[in-house]
């Protein structure tokens, strides 16, 4: 119930200074207020959005992508003073997975802070894996985690309570299942959702696995596969298979615990978790700090469902070319490997598997020990060759197909149209769609002729149009062609159709996806010489109607 009494003098603070108290950035009333009559500031709740929330629809970048790019971060931690302290046993300059502070004897303290943003839209899921995630990095040094901090970031009063409570339930939950208490935490009110934790273990100084002691012959050994950078923004673009998604949800939500037990039993050198920077940056800071030249053969990489497919497409998140900035120089390829085979190491991987370098008798039996122990996906990817300044040679012998699989009839392989017009959801209430409007374009706002009777959930009639409108969608969404020149093709058949609000609604498309106005117009002219003189006064009319847009509105 509205507090009409707290809302005027609220406001009344607001119009004094000029600016919104809550966001400065803003002046009142502001346009949440003008459009829905709800004023944040006085303590005023928007209803929740009915159906699930889509948590990855709500940030940029998912998961470990968030992070800031390896190369930046090392040029910062690089201008802060040293921390003398003979008790800093592995501390900042490290660059390790975690920190670890002598107590007295043979007792040390390992500590580590991990937070990032959704990697999938479920809450309690997205709880467990920065749960896993953060605890990874205790595991890696061989520590043993005893208590955690959770740290929070999210809308209040935006999204629902009940969000909330789930990703922190997800992660008391995973937490559990590792062993350890969470003891309290830090939450702060922000646009954008975060999570994640402080987590405190106990190591022995003398049994400290460092990412810095790999030697000369090791096998080295990753625990996990690869791809869920890759898979997560699929999902961002509605194009990943559901069953390849909850395989990376389930890669990332599994702890690597017993990984980290069968580690020190079999006295591993080296060992790292593979998260934000991908495989090729901390296999690259691996190899710098251990001083060791080393050897990775991609067709042994253990890849998550889809993952190929995906990156054959042109599927590739930002996360990619920023890591391909920071660990590049040290990457050193053979002359046959494909960049598309580089790709999947720049990946940004969240909540990864370990590792490890071990002494090269001892391969084999840690393998099977893993696998034994339910570890199955752990592979030997590469050796370390020698001694050296840390460049990764990366090699290819052939036996893995780099190339896309054949296509289905109608379907590519674990690839599907994106996941918001499938015709077994609902359109979102009172929305309607151009002839080829780009997903989660809401036409109806633009065109005044969309239709004003919404027929019942469940009808014929209904049925019906969610079919045709899952048709169209499919249509537009990108494959053989990209979604650039698809959107080209759209704005032409647009014109030849003299249908006003579909044009208004390509050329604002396009202008965001960056098409230049000689090539809207060289789109347009297509469908004039088709169309001729009705067609060409048609655009001339529309784009003299538009002109007063800007090219990005």
């Amino acid at each position: 119930m509205k507090n009409l009494e707290k809302r005027q003098r609220v406001m009344e603070r607001s119009r004094r200074l000029g600016v919104c108290i809550c966001d400065p950035k803003k002046t009142c009333p502001c346009d949440l207020f003008r459009e829905k009559d709800l004023c944040l500031c006085a303590g005023e709740r928007l209803d929740p959005t009915p159906g699930p929330v889509r948590l990855t629809t709500l940030v940029d970048q998912p998961g470990c992508a968030s992070k800031i790019d390896q190369a930046f971060l090392r040029s910062v931690l690089q201008r802060l003073p040293l921390i003398d302290d003979p008790r800093v046993l592995v501390g900042v300059p490290a660059g390790d997975d975690a920190g670890v502070f002598r107590l007295e004897g043979d007792l040390a303290l390992v500590q580590t802070v991990d937070v990032f943003t959704p990697v999938v839209d479920d809450p309690h899921l997205f709880g467990q894996i920065a749960a896993a995630n953060s605890v990874s990095d205790i595991y890696a040094m061989g520590g043993r985690p005893l208590t955690a901090l959770s740290i929070l970031a999210f809308p209040a009063r935006t999204l629902p309570d009940q969000v909330m409570l789930d990703i922190l339930r997800g992660g008391q939950d995973k937490m559990q299942e590792a062993r350890v208490a969470v003891i309290g935490g830090h939450s702060i009110d922000d646009s954008r959702i975060m999570a994640g934790f402080a987590v405190t273990g106990l190591i022995q100084p003398s049994r400290i696995v460092a990412n810095a002691a790999a030697q000369p012959a090791d096998v080295l050994i990753l625990t996990k596969p690869l791809g869920t950078g890759i898979i997560s923004f699929a999902a961002q673009l509605g194009r990943a298979d559901p069953h390849d998604l909850a395989a990376a949800a389930r890669s990332m939500a599994t702890l690597n615990n017993l990984a980290a037990q069968l580690m020190l039993e079999f006295d591993a050198h080296a060992c790292t978790d593979v998260t934000g920077f991908g495989l090729f940056g901390h296999l690259a800071e691996m190899a710098r700090a251990s001083a060791v030249d080393v050897r990775l053969l991609l067709d042994d990489l253990p890849l998550l469902p889809g993952v190929w497919p995906a990156v054959a497409q042109g599927i590739l998140p930002g996360g990619i070319e920023r890591n391909r900035e920071s660990s590049a120089p040290q990457i050193v390829p053979q002359a046959h490997v494909l960049p598309e085979m580089l790709d999947i190491g720049f990946d940004a991987q969240t909540s990864g598997g370990l590792l490890i370098a071990v002494a090269p008798e001892r391969a084999a039996p840690f393998l099977r020990r893993l696998h034994d122990a339910g570890v199955s996906d752990a592979a030997v990817i590469g050796t370390v060759l020698g001694r050296g300044s840390g460049q990764v040679f990366v090699a290819t012998t052939g036996r893995r197909p780099w190339t896309a699989p054949p296509p289905a009839p109608g379907q590519k392989p674990s690839l599907v149209a994106p996941a918001a017009v499938r015709p077994a959801e609902e359109p979102q209430s009172g929305s309607a769609q151009c002839c080829c409007a780009p997903a989660g374009t809401n036409a109806a706002a633009e065109n005044a002729a969309a239709p004003l009777h919404v027929p019942p959930a469940g009808s014929p009639v209904r049925q019906v149009q969610q079919r045709f409108s899952a048709f169209l969608q499919q249509a537009d969404a990108p494959a053989a062609l990209d979604a650039r020149t698809k959107q080209a093709l759209a704005l032409a058949l647009s014109v030849l159709a003299r249908c006003e609000p579909c044009l208004k609604i390509h050329l604002r498309q396009a202008r965001k996806m960056g098409l230049s106005p000689d090539e809207i117009d060289e789109a347009a002219w297509l469908a004039i010489a088709f169309g001729g003189s009705p067609v060409m006064m048609f655009y001339n009319q529309a784009k003299e109607a538009l002109a007063g847009e800007g090219p990005h509105d």
